[in-house]
């Protein structure tokens, strides 16, 4: 059973910078997709990054150019450098992973292994 958790989540100003840390407890990580999800209020989760298992990186269109996602394989960590921050980037962010690369990973469904969730508010 891979456990994940989130770290670094917290209360911040429209256009301040955040990072979110989200560390996997496995002993190789260098075959999983990583990726990053949020869920504000009464809204569905949504997609935000993902890091592939080869090395690319993809963004929702929302976060792109605003949010920069890595990954460290060796310590089994994936960050979510977040900058120019929104009210509506306001949510519960997730961290996921599955092994190899989903046909759709976009979707939340096709992961297998989720964290607890972190809270970023962002206020006006």
């Amino acid at each position: 059973q891979v456990q994940m958790v989130e770290s670094g989540g917290g209360l911040v100003q429209a256009g301040d910078s955040l990072s979110l840390s989200c560390v996997a407890s496995v002993g190789s990580f260098g075959s999983y997709t990583i990726s990053w999800f949020r869920q504000a209020p009464g809204k569905e989760r949504e997609f935000v990054a993902a890091a592939s298992f080869d090395g690319g990186f993809t963004y929702a269109e929302s976060t792109k150019g605003r949010f920069t996602m890595s990954r460290e394989k060796g310590e089994n960590t994936a960050i979510l450098q977040m900058s120019g921050l929104k009210p509506e980037d306001t949510g519960v962010y997730y961290c996921a992973s599955v092994f190899a690369w989903p046909s759709d990973f976009t979707r939340g469904s096709r992961y297998t292994y989720w964290g607890q969730g972190t809270q970023v508010t962002v206020s006006s």
